[in-house]
């Protein structure tokens, strides 16, 4: 087998070398829980970086650094509005990619399944419904669909019909539920508590509630209607 050669030029290790240490950038930019959260946040839509520093307890500072990384990487975009920078993710293959990097982790590394136990706890009380059954019923008009996520999310975008009641306002959307049909709630993702505690909290109140089974990012990556200002 010829060698590869050493010195620099087309076919050389050291381009090789050069090339994969390249593809590697983006691994590299994810390589934190943070930032990690930072995507996952993003795919629920665009952020200053205030909201985004809010929304994962890190200060302004430490989160700029984060979102700068990232945007070396290629893997989030920037515009300014005002005095304030909105960040986005770069493209719908980002959101792609980071969910498979999230489904191989809590298939392949065992500690992935502790670990989301001990955040989600027990969820055995709560049944969940999928992506196909949940449009069916909202085309039947069989169950109203409560998006629990903040405002500020459900505004970039949600489920065409339903109704926004974060987890703060959920007592006075109670009033306006009808008691004779099925409610489903839902939030981020599969790894979200919003709508688990919404569902408890409707139970609690008399309703026959339910969750979506992941959340608003997966019914929208399988090219389901959503509903955008």
């Amino acid at each position: 087998m010829a060698r590869q050669s050493e010195n620099g030029g087309v076919g050389s290790r050291v381009a090789k070398n050069a090339l994969f240490d390249g593809l590697a950038t983006v691994a590299k930019a994810i390589a934190s829980g943070r930032r990690a959260e930072i995507l996952d946040l993003l795919t629920q839509g665009e952020r200053s970086v205030e909201q985004v520093a809010d929304a994962i307890d890190q200060s302004v500072a430490n989160t700029s650094h984060h979102l700068q990384v990232l945007a070396g990487a290629g893997l989030v975009e920037s515009q300014r509005d005002g005095q304030r920078v909105r960040y986005r993710l770069a493209s719908a293959r980002v959101a792609e990619l980071w969910a498979a990097m999230r489904d191989v982790a809590a298939q392949q590394v065992t500690e992935v399944e502790r670990l989301a136990s001990a955040y989600l706890g027990d969820r055995g009380d709560l049944e969940g419904i999928g992506r196909a059954e949940l449009e069916r019923r909202i085309t039947s008009g069989e169950a109203v669909v409560l998006d629990v996520r903040p405002r500020l999310e459900y505004e970039s975008g949600h489920i065409p019909g339903a109704r926004s009641a974060p987890l703060a306002e959920l007592d006075d959307a109670l009033a306006a539920l009808p008691r004779d049909i099925d409610v489903v709630a839902y939030c981020r993702g599969p790894y979200c508590v919003f709508a688990d505690e919404a569902v408890r909290k409707l139970r609690a109140a008399g309703y026959d509630a339910r969750r979506l089974e992941d959340g608003f990012p997966e019914w929208e990556r399988e090219g389901r209607p959503v509903t955008r200002p």
